[in-house]
């Protein structure tokens, strides 16, 4: 008996326990909910959406939004009417529109800013003329050391 305890426990670590697992069946709405709910940032947690904050003000805009749609308002409706009580800031896309082109564009307009002075800066190395002067020759001392250095590690 002491033999197979072993195998017994590893036996309910493996096997799947029906008890202990929850089916979550989504509705409809509550699909409806979760999508538009991704689409609006957490006013308390600010980088995430309200649909994975576990803040409590984001439970309250979840209840909301899933009001809305009982009510049979469409998504746009709904991101409407945060929109007009929070601002753009509610957004997690902000709308192209305004001063929020800025928002889209300054990244590529910084970049294509540093590779023209990336450019500029390589072509100024490449394009640089050598010194017009020889190198200096080296004195006869200076090449016999030169020699002695060479033939002694060889």
């Amino acid at each position: 008996m002491l033999r197979f305890s072993p195998i017994l426990i590893l036996l309910c670590f493996v096997s799947p326990i029906d008890g202990l697992a929850k089916v979550v069946d989504e509705t409809e709405i509550d699909q409806k909910v979760r999508e538009i709910a991704k689409t609006l940032r957490c006013a308390v947690c600010q980088t995430e959406n309200i649909w994975e904050s576990g803040a409590p003000l984001a439970h309250q805009m979840r209840e909301a939004i899933r009001e809305r749609v009982m009510q049979d308002q469409s998504a746009e409706e709904i991101r409407a009417y945060f929109h007009s009580r929070y601002g753009n800031y509610i957004m997690m896309e902000p709308p192209k529109q305004g001063i929020n082109w800025l928002i889209w564009l300054a990244p590529f307009l910084l970049l294509f800013g540093g590779g023209v002075l990336l450019w500029r800066e390589v072509k100024g190395w490449v394009t640089q003329t050598p010194a017009s002067q020889p190198p200096p020759t080296l004195d006869e001392a200076s090449r016999r050391r030169i020699e002695r250095e060479l033939h002694r590690n060889t």
